[in-house]
Formats: structure tokens, sequence, C-alpha cells
């Protein structure tokens, strides 16, 4: 991982001073995607995705703590359908915006009296891929105004803020070279509407969370841990910038 991440990082460097694109609507990472990965993840019984989605239904019907299960408050799966479109959302409760996995584990803190999951654990992302993909083929649509106005500001500035050894901002990548090639690799506009993915690379799934802290790794600058207030709003600006675009879990990336 860390020699792909360097040469990762010279990739990028090598790009950085080029001419910048011009402003474009919202793409989809799919539409960037080989025929292959494409069928890949269009096939749900070979998205390799849909194995995690499978684990969440399982931990959806599972009692724990208190003896109580997501199915006892929510019923089945599908009365989540548009839970997913919204998140990160403005939490009355905790004064902040949270992620839809801070939401889960809150749910489970304090409806079932259980311990949280890790923000990285299988079970709170295969949650999180269950919860999503309810959602599959409805518009993101993620609140930005309101009291998650600062918090979509300091996403907004995060994302355009240089940093790191190659003193590069994400909108460097995914704002001027989209299009562009890295290490053979055409650029998305790096949008999130299919997240959790399943990512070739990884041979695993992981949350927008783990893919902005592998991005930061890339360009040599110091990663966000995943659940940290800043990698919330950062995601909240992420999907704000997608914000139209039909919901994918489970997406298959490179």
């Amino acid at each position: 991982m860390k020699r792909l991440a360097l040469a990762v990082a010279a990739s990028l460097a090598a790009i950085a001073g080029s001419a910048p694109a011009q402003e474009t609507p919202p793409v989809s990472g799919y539409q960037f995607l080989l025929p292959e990965t494409q069928a890949l993840q269009d096939d749900d019984f070979a998205n390799p995705g849909m194995l995690w989605v499978e684990l969440g239904g399982k931990l959806w019907d599972e009692p724990a703590g208190n003896g109580t299960s997501c199915q006892n408050c929510h019923g089945a799966p599908e009365a989540m359908r548009g839970v997913g479109t919204r998140y990160p959302q403005w939490s009355q409760t905790e004064g902040r915006v949270i992620s839809l996995e801070q939401q889960v584990n809150q749910c489970r803190a304090e409806r079932q009296q259980a311990d949280p999951f890790g923000y990285s654990s299988q079970e709170l992302v295969s949650l999180s891929a269950l919860v999503m993909h309810q959602s599959r083929g409805l518009p993101m649509s993620v609140a930005t105004d309101g009291p998650a106005a600062s918090a979509y500001r300091r996403g907004k500035a995060y994302y355009e803020t240089r940093r790191g050894q190659l003193n590069l901002a994400c909108s460097n990548c995914h704002v001027d070279q989209v299009g562009s090639r890295l290490r053979g690799e055409p650029i998305s506009q790096g949008q999130v509407n299919g997240f959790p993915i399943y990512r070739q690379l990884w041979q695993d799934m992981g949350s927008v969370g783990r893919m902005i802290a592998w991005c930061n790794d890339a360009v040599r600058a110091e990663p966000l841990a995943e659940g940290s207030q800043m990698a919330v709003e950062l995601e909240l600006y992420l999907r704000s910038l997608g914000n139209g675009l039909a919901i994918e879990t489970p997406a298959v990336r490179r």
C-alpha cells in the first residue's frame, strides 16, 4: 500500500500543473469505469458488495444489548428507503452533523443498549450498505442550509485547501483534472453516491471516510480519521456535490 501511495503521489505531482478542465454537471464515477467493471456492479449476483448488504440484513434482524433488533423498531429494511439520501445530516440530539454510520451507532447505543461498532468494522459498513441499498436509484439530497450550513462551509474549505507534501487539494484532481489519466485510470469527479463501495484495490467494502483517508495518504497528507468531525463534514460537502445523482450502493470501483 505504501509503494502504491508513493506511485500515485508521483503521478499526481506530474499532472498538477496541467490546464484545468471546464466545470461540468455531476457525473457518477460509474461513467469512468471499464465496461467489465460496470457489468460487475450491475449484476447483483456477481457484485461482491452484495455480500456486505446480505450481512447487513442478518445484523438487522439480530437482537443486541437489551434484546431488541433494528427490525423491532423499523420493520423490514425496505422501510429505510429514502433515508440514505439525506446523510450526513444535522442531528438535533448531537448538536452537529452526523454520518449514517454514526446514526446507526447512536441507535445501537441508545435504543439497543449495545456497544457501538468500530467505524471501519465489517458490521457497521454492512449495516450502512444495507440502509443505503434501500435507496438505490433515488437521488442524493443532503441539506446544506440551516444548522448544517457551517459544517458545509468547513467541508468545502477542506476540499479546496492544499495539503501534504504534494501541496494538493481535493479539487486539484476532482475538479481541475477530471478526465485526465492517473496511472492509466481516468480521474473522476470523486462522487460518493455509490458508498459504501466495494473497491477492487482493497478487495473490501469501505465507507466515504475510508476513501478520504486513502486519498490523503496518496498525496502524503495527514489522513483524517474515519468518523472524525472533519471527515464527516467533508463527506457532507462531497455528497452535496452529487445531489441529484442516483444512489448506486453497493457500487464497485477500481
